[in-house]
């Protein structure tokens, strides 16, 4: 806890100023709150995902995050900075309490921050903007991107997260459960696989035989009749390799990027289903080729 937060948000006179926004994003000026250091900007954003971008950011603004009741289960909260976050702190509110959760300095553009948002309190993000030596008036613009994740989702393993994608191979049922419920299944081989020692992860680049859905357009088709193609993220510590042969890959999707969930071989796979599918214990149907 900061007490010099609490300290601001407990002034006599404080004034909170509610900002207009659609369900999902909000994008706003902090030159209000630069005349009158009592005013805390405050936005209702009632999405799963979307982006938040102040632009001359004033004293402090305060995000509270009401997704439908339909979404009541999501309780892990991911943000990722923009790349022009600089001269702000953002705490992380949970029972009339701020939590630090990005510090002023570095690189947070480069991480991903994921935090509990368990309790009957609808989770609140607050940033609280550094005194710049620029001046007030000056033009910078802040923001972050943000996701509301089931229990069913694996967030990437960056920054404070956490969460934790695992590295051992899926069980059967597990593997059943993925074809179902995950933000992109696909038939594919591995073209190539290159690490990156200061993120603690892999990137695996898939040439797609079949894609037979995704949430977004990870996998795309660079040329007409070529096959589609796309990168998915790991951990490092999964050690993962070039491989021949097709897998089926299975996975989440996290701030446009996908990360790698079970991915058994195809042939492997089939084995799988079709046992589960003579037993009736498939959890949904796939189409077999």
């Amino acid at each position: 806890m900061f007490p010099y937060v609490i300290i601001l948000m407990l002034m006599v006179g404080l004034q909170w100023r509610h900002c207009a926004a659609d369900l999902c994003n909000w994008t706003g000026s902090g030159f209000a709150a630069g005349v009158d250091s009592r005013i805390v900007l405050q936005v209702r954003l009632r999405c799963t995902e979307g982006s938040v971008r102040w632009i001359y950011p004033g004293q402090a603004l305060r995000v509270v995050l009401e997704p439908n009741l339909s979404s009541a289960r999501r309780t892990t909260v991911c943000i990722k900075p923009s790349p022009s976050f600089r001269g702000a702190s953002v705490f992380i509110e949970r029972a009339g309490e701020l939590e630090l959760l990005v510090t002023d300095g570095g690189k947070p553009e480069q991480e991903v921050f994921c935090f509990r948002a368990d309790g009957p309190h609808r989770p609140a993000i607050y940033l609280q903007s550094s005194p710049q030596s620029e001046g007030p008036w000056s033009r910078r613009t802040m923001g972050f991107r943000y996701e509301l994740l089931g229990n069913r989702s694996a967030a990437p393993n960056q920054g404070h997260s956490g969460l934790q994608t695992s590295c051992r191979p899926c069980n059967d049922t597990e593997l059943l459960m993925a074809i179902c419920n995950s933000d992109f299944v696909v038939r594919g081989s591995i073209k190539k696989v290159s690490h990156d020692s200061e993120r603690q992860t892999s990137l695996v680049e898939v040439s797609a035989a079949r894609v037979y859905w995704q949430r977004s357009g990870v996998f795309e088709q660079q040329a007409s009749g070529s096959p589609r193609h796309g990168r998915i993220h790991t951990l490092l510590q999964c050690h993962v390799k070039p491989g021949d042969g097709e897998f089926l890959f299975t996975g989440s999707e996290h701030f446009g990027e996908a990360w790698l969930g079970c991915a058994p071989r195809y042939k492997d796979f089939l084995s799988v289903y079709q046992a589960a599918w003579a037993a009736r214990r498939n959890s949904c149907d796939f189409p077999l080729d």
